[in-house]
């Protein structure tokens, strides 16, 4: 059944990349997706294979039936993209302008697609059954995970994997790791309340400007001097707003910024750090302030068990040349739902290549991906597949 499914993908590889491209030329932002679950919704009836729609709110979700009886995995995709102009001089330029795929969700869609192509010409010989999750607003918390679990998208589901591709790793390339991949994800936005004035009379005013500069330079102190430095966590001011006049103190100032963690202890006592820290620095200065701390996406974690086999299953593909631990990263993504409901594992497909200038990092304006990446994803997910159901099938006959 192997031979057949790799053979099928190569067959199919020509197509997932047209696919790849038609959505990258028509993106649609989190929870604005109206064309591409229709797309979906599309792909899937012209095979066949039952599938709902609207799953918690915008999700489509198939299911394969295998003609044999077993488990049932679940094979997550995403399919949103990002407020970020297209910058490439490439024929598969996004056509809406502000909006493109610059992190790999289109490549994500096509493969997922094409895979269940695949298998479904072979479901005859398939032990169990397969669930292809297309998901909607990975991008903007709340995410659609959440909803979609609600929804009744894992019921039933004994596993799942789910992969990105990574321009940070070259084509060839499965990266791996056992716990904490990725990190829980949170915002936050700060804005002083001084009291306004003329830049010639500075002491009728209270300057938020100057306020908020020492909060930039005090908030960094949380990890360095209060986080053990054991435990990994990151504080960054991303945007700092103010003022509108070169002669006129401004009376607000608004900082926005990011938390990442993977201790839930760690990220709690950062929060509690932040609102000590921005209380007494606005006090000691005469203004007010306020403070809103918004808690995004949890930390991935992958299981053991499942882990291993996808570290296996891709060693046995013959186009992964590199097969490797990562270390964690400090981005965020809400597949860290489903597997906080279901064993599984979440890997990186390196989809980065210099020749074809797909180097750039995600969410950058100028991002591409090589796109023989989306054909080593399949396999690895299809190998994984097969061997979790066939050690199920394997257990049961024990």
């Amino acid at each position: 059944m192997r031979k057949a499914l790799f053979e099928r993908l190569e067959e199919l590889y020509p197509q997932m990349v047209e696919l790849r491209r038609e959505l990258h030329q028509h993106p649609e932002l989190s929870f604005h997706e109206v064309h591409t679950p229709k797309r979906i919704e599309a792909f899937y009836k012209q095979l066949g294979i039952p599938i709902r729609t609207e799953v918690g709110g915008r999700g489509v979700v198939a299911v394969l039936e295998g003609g044999l009886p077993g488990k049932t995995v679940g094979l997550r995709a995403d399919f949103d993209a990002l407020p970020i102009n297209d910058e490439k001089s490439v024929s598969y330029k996004s056509t809406v302008p502000g909006v493109m795929h610059a992190c790999g969700h289109d490549g994500h869609t096509s493969t997922l697609l094409h895979l269940a192509k695949a298998l479904n010409e072979e479901r005859h010989q398939l032990a169990g059954s397969i669930v292809f999750i297309h998901q909607f607003a990975e991008e903007i918390t709340p995410g659609g995970a959440k909803p979609m679990i609600e929804d009744g998208c894992l019921d039933g589901v004994d596993a799942i994997f789910g992969t990105h591709l990574w321009s940070g790793f070259p084509t060839g390339t499965v990266a791996y790791k056992t716990g904490r991949i990725m990190a829980a994800a949170d915002s936050f936005e700060i804005v002083v309340k001084g009291r306004g004035g003329h830049g010639g009379i500075p002491h009728e005013a209270v300057d938020a400007i100057v306020i908020a500069s020492q909060l930039v330079s005090q908030l960094q102190q949380i990890v360095s001097r209060f986080i053990n430095p054991g435990h990994t966590a990151v504080l960054s001011i991303g945007s700092f707003h103010a003022g509108s006049a070169f002669n006129v103190i401004s009376e607000t100032a608004t900082l926005k910024g990011t938390v990442r963690t993977f201790d839930q202890e760690v990220r709690e006592k950062i929060v509690t750090l932040m609102e000590r820290m921005i209380k007494g620095t606005c006090d000691s200065s005469g203004a007010d302030y306020s403070f809103t701390y918004d808690r995004g996406y949890p930390p991935v974690v992958n299981h053991e068990a499942e882990t291993v086999l996808l570290k296996e299953a891709a060693e046995r593909v013959a186009d992964v040349k590199d097969v490797t631990e990562t270390e964690a990263l400090m981005v965020g993504e809400d597949v860290a739902y489903y597997l906080e409901e279901v064993p599984g594992t979440f890997f990186l497909t390196g989809a980065g290549n210099e020749e074809l200038g797909a180097t750039y990092p995600h969410h950058h304006p100028k991002f591409d991906i090589d796109e023989k990446a989306m054909l080593i994803a399949a396999k690895t997910l299809g190998e994984a597949t097969l061997s979790y159901l066939e050690q199920e099938a394997e257990e049961v006959k024990r």
